[in-house]
């Protein structure tokens, strides 16, 4: 059992921080699925993880590209089934994106990037932390500073 880490997007959109997290995964030796809410904003995000950088290569597939097991990032969208079709150990949660507790329990890292202008998405994540909380996982806190930077605010749990 790992960490949930929740992500507190204000400096920087999704669009800016998914990529470099995403990088920092494959650089750990993760294997990531990235789930959202919608499929078109799902495969908007893959096209835009194809050009986010002069001279980055971030190797992701999705449906439209399918051969899920070979994807070491698998960009999908809730109801999807299998939900883990790459056999990732870490999980994505992005707009508004949910996951039980038995497969956050499962994943060595879960991170939920929420967009904190939108108060419908601090609302579902303040849920989301207080699910966690009270099955008993470690759930940490991240907010932006200023300039983008993670800062470590909160923790809670094993």
């Amino acid at each position: 059992m790992g960490e949930v880490r929740f992500y507190h997007l204000t400096a920087r959109p999704l669009e800016s921080a998914l990529p470099v997290m995403l990088e920092k995964s494959l650089e750990r030796g993760w294997r990531v699925v990235v789930r959202g809410t919608d499929p078109d904003r799902v495969e908007a995000l893959a096209t835009h993880l194809w050009t986010h950088g002069d001279g980055s290569f971030l190797p992701h597939g999705s449906r439209a590209d399918g051969n899920a097991a070979r994807q070491p990032v698998w960009m999908g969208c809730e109801g999807d089934e299998p939900a883990n079709p790459n056999g990732a150990n870490t999980l994505f949660l992005i707009d508004n994106a949910a996951a039980g507790t038995g497969e956050l329990a499962e994943m060595e890292m879960v991170a939920v990037l929420f967009d904190g202008h939108d108060e419908s998405a601090v609302a579902k994540a303040r849920d989301q932390w207080r699910m966690v909380a009270d099955a008993g996982l470690k759930a940490v806190y991240w907010a932006q500073d200023d300039r983008g930077a993670w800062v470590k605010r909160s923790e809670t749990g094993c």
